[in-house]
């Protein structure tokens, strides 16, 4: 660019109509190209900034005297900064490399939770490219504290030196802050998925079927043992199924009928179909509970594939067996490709959701797989988690502001 120059406007200061109006307007006036522009809004505060070429040099005195002007009569703030050819490419150059989106989720979220998830991006020399809000402003007078949330996201590049290494210290971050830590790499994929897989008991629904079946039984204690072994992963989840149900032998299935009745749904479940539905997503329930409870969230919810367990009934009686092949942790992730290939979408497009030891193997299949109120060896090896708020949260994993979607 030998006889081009190149300048960075920063304006600050009450933001109103008209600014980048007024400004571009001068620059059109004299062939100027722009390179790069930004702005934000924060508490009715303007920051834009306008990196422009002018090819002719004789008419930057005149620009950058028609620009302070303007925005002295706008009463605005205005700077310039001259930038050097090299210091420009070497910004291009820096635009090819990855760039990664990180979501920051909790109650409420504080600097100290800030400074810390910067930090350990600047540790892996990944540059903050943007910060933007995608929760609503939290009001100062909290009057239902279960609907606060606070959530940022941050867009960062760079070459990723160790991804374990960060990810383990998000993991860590989000235990001891008492927040949820997003890292996702931003590709095509991350704005196009297609398809979410729900484990279905503690993630659609706040309980555990077979428990409740078991009190009316009277085996509640025995078979609720074996369902935390089997979801902390110290049991094989077959062999923990196939017993939790003989023990259920001669249960009436009214009481599966009465429970279906009164399941109660997991916070944010509906908003988040309801959603996702409306884009043009496909639903799916794959679970090690049973198909009796996953065909009312079907109607409920306009679920597209259910799959689970069926219990064997005999004359109105659990017989304390079942029928067809368990779905257990490997199956589940079978189904979750049989139906990416049946909607011909690609792996990456799913989204997979689940709290259990048995949901990892979907979780870590899917494009993103979040680990849901889940215990701390399951979000250990998850790749992203979610303890914070409801199931509605995921929204926020994928972008979406609540300024679209509504509160």
């Amino acid at each position: 660019m030998p006889n081009s120059e190149l300048i960075l406007i920063n304006i600050s200061g009450n933001d109103k109509p008209g600014v980048t109006t007024a400004v571009t307007e001068i620059l059109g006036k004299y062939n100027a190209t722009i390179l790069d522009i930004g702005q934000a809004d924060i508490h009715h505060t303007l920051s834009l900034g306008i990196l422009f070429k002018i090819s002719d040099t004789a008419d930057s005195g005149n620009i950058l005297k028609e620009v302070l002007f303007k925005c002295s009569d706008m009463n605005v703030n205005v700077k310039f900064t001259p930038i050097y050819v090299d210091q420009y490419d070497n910004w291009v150059t820096q635009q090819g490399k990855s760039r990664y989106i990180v979501t920051v989720l909790g109650k409420i979220i504080t600097a100290r939770q800030l400074s810390m998830v910067t930090k350990a991006i600047s540790e892996q020399e990944l540059n903050i490219d943007s910060i933007i809000r995608l929760s609503g402003r939290p009001s100062l007078e909290i009057l239902d504290e279960s609907s606060l949330r606070s959530c940022i996201e941050l867009s960062v590049r760079g070459a990723l030196k160790d991804k374990n290494s960060l990810s383990e210290k998000f993991m860590n971050y989000s235990a001891e802050l008492g927040i949820d830590i997003s890292f996702q790499q931003d590709d095509m994929y991350r704005r196009n998925r297609r398809l979410i897989c729900f484990d279905m008991d503690s993630t659609l629904i706040k309980t555990e079927v077979i428990d409740e079946l078991a009190d009316r039984a009277g085996v509640g204690e025995e078979v609720r043992a074996i369902t935390e072994s089997a979801m902390r992963g110290e049991i094989d989840f077959n062999e923990s199924f196939s017993r939790r149900v003989a023990l259920l032998k001669g249960l009436d299935e009214k009481v599966l009928e009465e429970i279906a009745d009164n399941l109660p749904i997991m916070d944010g479940a509906e908003r988040l179909i309801s959603i996702l539905k409306k884009i043009g997503f496909k639903v799916a329930i794959l679970s090690g509970g049973f198909t009796y409870f996953g065909q009312r969230l079907k109607k409920l919810f306009d679920v597209d594939y259910v799959y689970a367990n069926e219990l064997e009934i005999t004359d109105g009686k659990l017989t304390g067996n079942y029928l067809g092949d368990i779905v257990d942790g490997k199956r589940k992730a079978e189904l979750l490709k049989l139906i990416a290939q049946v909607e011909k979408i690609e792996l990456e497009q799913v989204i997979a959701v689940g709290d259990g030891a048995n949901d990892l193997p979907m979780l870590n299949l899917a494009g993103l797989g979040i680990a849901f109120h889940a215990k701390p060896k399951v979000k250990a090896n998850a790749q992203q988690s979610l303890s914070t708020i409801g199931l509605d949260g995921v929204l926020y994993f994928l972008g979406f502001r609540d300024i679209h979607i509504g509160n």
